[in-house]
């Protein structure tokens, strides 16, 4: 078994892990200063999955780690057999930790006939047997609804707020909201900066085209401006740059990114590397491979906020402070990814 935090006694915890990002699993769990579960996991030779945990877990609250990464459907699938195997093993609770949530772009209907897949996702889980969902920074905070059950809805901004305040001069700044939908994530930011002036991209999506968006003029005065454009996810990367072109030819000094999700799929790596932008800092909720760094992007470690959600419901406290900072006794010991 992993760990018995000192401070809470008569109770066991366990960090179990998928294939799909096992190292922010164990950087997770050095912050709680325990180790992550041994667990057996491969494939058939037809795709399918096997799950078996190599100690028992009975009356354990068990946290389910695991990145939807690429191949995003493949890892969802191992995190609910993962799920089953924990509820047939009688674990106390179950706890699914999933720092990207895969899907929750899907989370209304824009046309007939479409589905709702985020909140497929969420029923699944639940299905399976799990108790809660940690994530952070869902697409939509409606979303926390979708899940009949506890969704602790986690924030990078402390972490990439941080990493702003010490790293850049913000006299001249301006937070940039690249669409109306972040606007009141940008108004947070521009407040935690000081009161810093706030503008926003009018862009209009095309719903048939995935990854697609046009921009069609800004709100706000950035002329002369050092802009930082907050968003949750970087895919493809073609509406971000977009909206970096847009500001640029509205005058702005310069461009900085700032998301929590770096999928970074298909033509992002090359669209960013072309694109005029100052820097691109982003978390580590999903892997993003040596090849896919750029000389001008910075990846932070998101295991510190992890470690402390985890221990705040293990110890059945507030997870209020965690919209503002971390805990001291979760301190970044390296703010950096590896």
């Amino acid at each position: 078994m992993s760990t018995v935090l000192k401070d809470v006694p008569d109770k066991k915890m366990a960090i179990v892990t998928g294939r799909a990002y096992p190292k922010l699993a164990h950087d997770t769990a050095a912050y709680l200063h325990t180790d992550v579960l041994e667990t057996t996991a491969y494939d058939f030779a037809n795709g399918e999955m096997y799950v078996r945990f190599t100690e028992p877990v009975r009356g354990a609250d068990v946290f389910v780690m695991q990145s939807h990464t690429t191949p995003i459907n493949k890892w969802i699938m191992e995190q609910l057999i993962m799920v089953d195997a924990l509820k047939r093993a009688s674990a106390r609770t179950i706890n699914v930790v999933a720092p990207f949530l895969g899907y929750s772009r899907q989370d209304k209907k824009h046309l007939g006939r479409e589905p709702i897949t985020a909140r497929l996702v969420c029923n699944l889980f639940a299905a399976a047997g799990a108790d809660r969902i940690m994530t952070v920074d869902l697409h939509a905070s409606q979303e926390q609804g979708f899940f009949n059950g506890p969704v602790d809805h986690l924030t990078a901004m402390p972490i990439l707020l941080d990493y702003v305040q010490n790293s850049m001069d913000l006299s001249n700044a301006t937070i940039v909201s690249p669409d109306a939908g972040r606007i009141k994530v940008s108004e947070k930011w521009a407040a935690n900066l000081g009161h810093l002036p706030l503008a926003f991209i009018h862009k209009t999506r095309d719903t048939s085209r995935p990854n697609h968006a046009v921009a069609h003029g800004i709100i706000g005065d950035i002329q002369g401006r050092d802009c930082i454009v907050i968003d949750d996810i970087i895919d493809t990367a073609g509406t971000i740059c977009e909206a970096i072109r847009t500001l640029h030819e509205h005058g702005a000094r310069s461009v900085t990114l700032a998301a929590t999700h770096g999928l970074l799929s298909g033509p992002a790596v090359e669209r960013l590397r072309e694109s005029d932008v100052r820097e691109i800092i982003l978390t580590d909720t999903v892997p993003i491979p040596e090849e896919k760094h750029l000389d001008n992007m910075t990846v932070l470690s998101i295991a510190p906020l992890l470690a402390s959600g985890i221990r705040s419901v293990f110890q059945s406290r507030s997870m209020a402070t965690l919209l503002t900072g971390l805990p001291d006794g979760v301190k970044p010991r390296n703010i950096y990814a590896n």
